[in-house]
């Protein structure tokens, strides 16, 4: 699956469970590490969680695809689900707020929020 279609997908996994406020940013004529990252909020450490292990879990049942890499799940503040061409970033809404991505990545050509 090509990154594009990929990050398509996991906006609408995440969207089906509920995750909150969720944004893309085309990274790939910024940096080598990805094409994209998405973001999105869970309002509790259960629901960030949950949202990163459903994802893992949906994106390898039914698409066939499995993570590179995942880190953060336990603490559910901040967890991080690599796809290679797409990192998923599932943040505790304060912590969202506080590292900002958006910001640090954003230049307000390359951001967009799902649903919109």
């Amino acid at each position: 699956m090509q990154s594009e279609q990929l990050k398509d997908v996991i906006c609408k996994v995440l969207d089906d469970k509920k995750g909150v406020d969720i944004a893309v940013i085309d990274i790939g004529e910024l940096s080598i590490v990805a094409d994209y990252f998405v973001i999105v909020s869970g309002r509790s450490t259960t629901q960030v969680k949950a949202l990163a292990n459903n994802l893992e879990e949906e994106m390898s049942k039914v698409y066939g695809v499995e993570p590179l890499r995942s880190e953060g799940k336990r603490d559910g503040r901040w967890a991080v689900v690599d796809y290679g061409g797409v990192v998923v970033h599932v943040f505790h809404e304060e912590t969202r707020r506080l590292y900002s991505l958006e910001q640090l990545w954003g230049d307000g050509q390359n951001v967009t929020r799902y649903g919109e």
